[in-house]
């Protein structure tokens, strides 16, 4: 299968361009791009930098992938920006490179990214999450499989956000997301879990009241942090994969947990 490369668009020499890939008009493409089977970059698309895309990638008019970080604290090198397969970058989106040499910045599979949406130097996001126009993840931001981001979303540097999370519209995050949460608002607060991810997901009851129950443990009865996780811990199904997602969580976090909003 051919790619289809436009005359107009430049490709540098060193590029390795796979079958079927399709480039548009005036795009660039960097000499140490690899893309991967299927891509398409549409017209006025940028991608440079030590940049390797997965299979099936759409990148369209105006994003820009893999350029150099923003970071001040760049001192050169050869920082890469790694993405994986089936993903869809909308108008304008940024996404950088990491900081360090031969650091990366980090994508998984399935994302779906919408317009002006910015990714930060050293990223890492895992799969199926959807960010809406104007989500800002800043510099080492880790976003865990399932999340959903609402338009204008902020997270702070070094900030994680868990699996089937949802950070609603204009929401400024500064602290850790735990999974399954639905947060809101400026300052941000947990106000609920997110029972409709999970159940389109395909949940079982079981599976929803073992979220409910981290949640309340965390949320509403009163609880520090620690009483709450042990209280998680000493679930008769501590072995779940939900309860396990709790616990591993809260061992990774650094900044603490988004707090609970108060009525």
């Amino acid at each position: 299968m051919e790619s289809r490369i436009h005359p107009t668009a430049i490709v540098s020499g060193g590029a390795d361009i796979g079958p079927g890939v399709e480039i548009g008009p005036f795009a660039y493409i960097g000499p140490e791009v690899v893309a991967g089977e299927g891509t398409i970059v549409h017209h006025h698309a940028c991608v440079e930098g030590a940049t390797v895309l997965g299979p099936g990638c759409e990148i369209f008019p105006f994003a820009c992938l893999g350029l150099r970080t923003q970071d001040l604290k760049y001192k050169g090198g050869r920082p890469r920006l790694r993405v994986g397969a089936r993903n869809v970058f909308r108008e304008f989106v940024t996404v950088h490179t990491a900081t360090g040499d031969d650091d990366e910045t980090v994508i998984g599979d399935d994302n779906v990214f919408l317009g002006y949406t910015h990714i930060a130097h050293d990223c890492v996001l895992g799969d199926h999450i959807v960010a809406s126009n104007h989500t800002t993840l800043a510099g080492h931001v880790t976003v865990e499989d399932h999340a959903v981001f609402g338009g204008v979303a902020g997270v702070h540097q070094f900030c994680r956000v868990g699996t089937y999370a949802m950070v609603g519209a204009m929401a400024k995050v500064t602290q850790d997301t735990p999974p399954f949460m639905v947060v809101d608002g400026n300052p941000s607060a947990v106000r609920s879990f997110n029972r409709i991810a999970v159940e389109r997901a395909g949940f079982s009851a079981e599976q929803v009241e073992r979220v409910k129950f981290a949640f309340r443990a965390l949320y509403r009865e009163g609880l520090n942090r620690a009483q709450a996780l042990e209280k998680i811990e000493s679930h008769p199904e501590a072995s779940s994969d939900e309860i396990r997602c709790f616990l591993q969580f809260a061992r990774l976090s650094t900044r603490g947990f988004v707090p609970g909003h108060r009525d």
